[in-house]
């Protein structure tokens, strides 16, 4: 493991062991498959936390992301991590929330990653495929996060989740996956015109 490498390790065991908002390992892994099975160029990443699964999609192969984030020591992270690893003239930093932001933006991506407040998945879902190309993938983190049993505070959460999920299979333009990895990885690709 080079040192770029082994510093992107230890800034994710960080952001994972201070359990902020970072894609775990095996998710990561399916996101970075799916990536190079798709010779994903353009990435469109919901919810960018400080940027470590922008930068390692980056580093594996992708041309430009563009990151949406609105918490502000996660958008100063995310700025410092993309110079320091040399990837910030290919990251367009949307700055604040994706329900602001998804509406204004108009290019395809070849991949989405949604990683933001599980409550927003289904509302930002026409906006996520109006903005996917065909033959690409929309990845949707966490949803399966009570896959145990719901604790009734969050009813509302699980509710919303299983109507993102619904109305994700009910689309007859995606075909998708839940896969069990992380707290479960919906992975819906859409279907080639």
């Amino acid at each position: 493991m080079n040192a770029q490498e082994q510093r992107f390790a230890a800034l994710r065991a960080a952001a994972l062991s201070e359990r902020d908002p970072t894609a775990s390992d095996d998710v990561l892994a399916v996101l970075l498959d799916e990536a190079n099975r798709i010779g994903a160029r353009r990435v469109l990443e919901v919810g960018t936390g400080r940027g470590l699964t922008a930068i390692a999609l980056l580093l594996g192969g992708a041309q430009h992301v563009t990151a949406i984030e609105r918490d502000a020591a996660r958008i100063a992270a995310a700025k410092e991590n993309f110079a320091a690893f040399g990837v910030a003239v290919r990251v367009q930093l949307e700055e604040g929330d994706a329900a602001d932001v998804l509406p204004r933006l108009h290019e395809k991506y070849d991949l989405i990653f949604l990683d933001c407040a599980k409550v927003q998945y289904r509302r930002f879902l026409p906006d996520c495929k109006r903005l996917l190309r065909a033959g690409g993938v929309l990845c949707a983190d966490d949803v399966s996060l009570f896959a145990d049993g719901v604790p009734p505070k969050r009813r509302m959460l699980a509710q919303h989740i299983g109507e993102f999920l619904q109305a994700l299979r009910e689309d007859d333009d995606f075909s998708v996956r839940v896969l069990a990895v992380g707290r479960g990885l919906a992975v819906a690709r859409r279907r080639e015109e």
